[in-house]
């Protein structure tokens, strides 16, 4: 965990350095992380949320130890280094049990923890922000900031249990809409007050005096604020600096701290930049890299159909269309409207709850049908001019391979190359 400190510690001489952290799980976005990271010689922070991995196998399917497993051995099979790989825990608490009764609920988080603390997982983000079931809501600073201790406590004693030292870094505080983008249209958003930061790392430092854990206090470095930025399904509230300017210096007092910026998908290279120099240093990008993929995959879908009329296509996209419409329950409650405003939804949201599908064995499928055709076929240099202008210069200058998975990857990597500049200060 030492980039993270070093990263804090530069941010307090001056440097403003960052870091991006990946939240996805899907084998092509962690694939082109990977191999991006592994040509910067860079270390790569790649996040799973809550509800994506859990002790019962989350969305994914996959337990904190089976997400760790298979980073692990992709980061082998690419030639990445395992040092260079920090693996974090996003919105960790009783965010997937909101409907149970709170001591219920925490129970469970406890074993949440647990679990991804034992599988190796070094950043922790402590997110007790939600009500439960017999809960009041809002809950008080206090409230939260103890369960939030609980869960460090049983934290640090699983990671001395397992690993013989407890050198966990930790992240706090959580005052952003629910993970993956708002649920709502929105215009404008109000940045965080110095004052309500200040009271939840104060209400955070007694809770965790109050359980013995004073000493782990530096390895607290980061704190998430709402520093202005946010997605909804089809717009993006830009950063503006000028609104930050107070929460920015407040942070600047605290020696081991900097913010942590979550829903920064889809901002400008320009405003992740700003960010980073604001003491955002930490940069948290999702659905922007699953969008990317969806772009992608619709291109070389729709250059299949130009290509092969005659053969059967893997009809990628009505396959997509038929799963999300036979189980909608990840999209339904998020997009509204008449019939063609939730078809353009599912397809284009900037929420991308297409991400939730990708999966499904069906689509699967699909994707193996396309990349088996297009792998059979070669792809004439200007329907990727079409489809896939930004890849189609890298192929025309020898970077780049004209074959679907490279073109996918590339397309997917312009997304963290504006991160990484951003963090790097290019």
């Amino acid at each position: 965990m030492k980039h993270l400190i070093d990263i804090v510690a530069q941010h307090k001489q001056g440097k403003p350095g960052g870091i991006y952290a990946i939240c996805s799980a899907h084998p092509l976005v962690l694939e082109a992380a990977m191999l991006f990271a592994r040509e910067q010689q860079a270390p790569l922070l790649i996040e799973a949320t809550s509800n994506q991995v859990d002790q019962f196998g989350g969305y994914t399917g996959m337990t904190p130890a089976d997400f760790f497993g298979f980073v692990s051995q992709m980061a082998d099979r690419l030639g990445f280094p395992r040092e260079q790989l920090i693996l974090g825990g996003d919105h960790l608490g009783p965010n997937r049990w909101q409907g149970e009764p709170s001591a219920a609920a925490m129970e469970k988080a406890q074993e949440l923890i647990r679990s991804y603390v034992a599988a190796g997982f070094k950043k922790i983000h402590l997110d007790c922000s939600m009500s439960c079931a017999d809960d009041p809501l809002p809950l008080t600073d206090e409230i939260v900031a103890a369960r939030a201790a609980r869960l460090a406590k049983i934290a640090e004693e699983t990671c001395v249990e397992q690993f013989g030292e407890a050198d966990l870094v930790y992240i706090i505080g959580t005052e952003v809409p629910v993970p993956g983008g708002a649920h709502e249209s929105l215009s404008e958003l109000a940045v965080t007050t110095p004052k309500a930061a200040t009271a939840t790392l104060k209400a955070h430092q007694h809770a965790f005096e109050a359980e013995g854990l004073s000493a782990l206090w530096p390895r607290i470095v980061g704190l998430v604020v709402q520093p202005g930025v946010e997605f909804d399904h089809n717009s993006v509230i830009d950063y503006r600096p000028e609104k930050a300017v107070a929460l920015s210096r407040m942070v600047e007092s605290y020696e081991t701290l900097v913010f942590e910026a979550h829903s920064t998908d889809y901002q400008t290279p320009q405003s992740l930049r700003q960010l980073v120099v604001d003491h955002f240093a930490i940069l948290k990008v999702g659905p922007a890299l699953t969008f990317a993929l969806r772009e992608a995959l619709f291109s070389l879908a729709g250059i299949e159909e130009e290509l092969i009329p005659a053969k059967p296509c893997s009809s990628l996209r009505q396959v997509l269309e038929d799963v999300m419409l036979d189980r909608p329950e990840y999209w339904q409650s998020h997009y509204h409207g008449d019939s063609n405003t939730r078809r353009l939804a599912r397809s284009y949201s900037y929420s991308d709850r297409i991400r939730y599908y990708w999966p499904d064995a069906h689509i699967d499928e699909a994707f193996a049908h396309l990349v088996r055709n297009l792998g059979d076929t070669p792809v004439p240099l200007p329907l990727i001019s079409q489809y896939l202008p930004l890849q189609y210069t890298a192929v025309r200058e020898g970077r780049l391979a004209a074959a679907p998975q490279a073109l996918i990857i590339d397309h997917i990597q312009d997304v963290i190359r504006q991160y990484h500049a951003a963090c790097a200060g290019e």
